[in-house]
């Protein structure tokens, strides 16, 4: 087991972007939103990286809020049979910068933005104007910008659920198979580019250290897998994820720093508690959510299990 995490370690560390800054790229006692879509909402690697911060700096305050919805896309589009049309970003972004007032947004999305169709550049466009609107209005508001390339899809994850360029549909029902090589890659190559945009702090890539990841892995089992679906990571997919963008952001020792189950358990129920209140505060446009308690009460019992998370380091 000791092996595999090392080997895991030294390839993220290879092949992760570092920042250039003398500190990273996020602070204590700033307030920290995540934006994205399903990956993003069911917060795995934001919890880790969170659990990270409070074993590694227990005498510093990160404040990580998980604001990611299901089914989100920033470019607005849908697939034909999708059962409802997909939220906006940009139908909400302008409600959450006023009530949260983020001193940092973190934004990835894009495995929804291509609808799992072959590459199109109409569609692409979309996507691209897209994320452009949410820089620039997190930019106009005051908030530092990072921007994350999607997590790669996997083919192998599951064969039954893609389907070859000549399918009469795509969709999330049926995913076409070079989605990630021909679509996802192209989207996250475009991500990078913009770290040289005046109104983003940085850019990282997941895509590339997760999918050289999982690759090592089918080389020592090709049974390995990190996703049922091709899309939505389990937990070591989240980890993958959380090891390139710490690496990103400038914490280059996640792999050996010690992380007790018990705390992780406490900073996930907190996650939760807080995700659920924000998203019903902000609103959005995705049906079937969970309704989340009033922000005040879920502040405070937050704050409850935050002296319980501080009293076990």
């Amino acid at each position: 087991m000791f092996a595999c995490r090392t080997t895991f370690a030294m390839l993220m560390f290879a092949l992760a972007p570092f920042t250039s800054a003398s500190e990273p790229l996020i602070q204590p006692n700033q307030r920290i939103v995540f934006l994205g879509d399903s990956i993003t909402h069911a917060g795995g690697y934001i919890e880790q990286i969170d659990a990270y911060l409070a074993t590694k700096h227990p005498d510093r305050s990160y404040e990580l809020i998980n604001m990611g919805v299901p089914s989100e896309t920033a470019c607005g589009l849908s697939e034909p049979y999708h059962p409802f049309p997909r939220p906006d970003v940009n139908e909400r972004l302008g409600r959450l910068l006023s009530k949260m007032k983020p001193a940092v947004v973190i934004i990835c999305y894009g495995m929804n933005d291509g609808i799992y169709h072959p590459f199109d550049e109409t569609r692409f466009a979309t996507y691209q104007s897209g994320i452009d609107k949410v820089v620039v209005d997190c930019a106009k508001a005051g908030a530092k910008v990072i921007l994350v390339t999607p997590p790669p899809f996997d083919p192998q994850a599951n064969p039954k659920k893609v389907v070859e360029r000549d399918a009469k549909e795509f969709g999330y029902r049926g995913i076409y198979k070079n989605y990630d090589a021909e679509v996802m890659s192209v989207y996250a190559k475009w991500i990078m580019q913009q770290a040289e945009r005046e109104d983003i702090v940085a850019a990282v890539d997941v895509h590339t250290p997760v999918n050289a990841y999982l690759s090592a892995q089918r080389e020592k089992n090709p049974a390995f897998k990190m996703s049922g679906d091709g899309v939505h990571v389990n937990g070591d997919g989240h980890r993958a994820i959380a090891t390139a963008l710490l690496n990103g952001l400038g914490f280059d020792d996640f792999e050996s720093t010690k992380v007790d189950g018990k705390l992780l358990g406490l900073i996930r129920n907190r996650h939760r508690l807080l995700r659920d209140a924000w998203l019903s505060e902000v609103g959005h446009k995705r049906p079937g959510m969970k309704k989340g308690k009033p922000i005040v009460e879920a502040q405070q019992e937050a704050a409850e299990l935050t002296k319980r998370i501080a009293g076990m380091n």
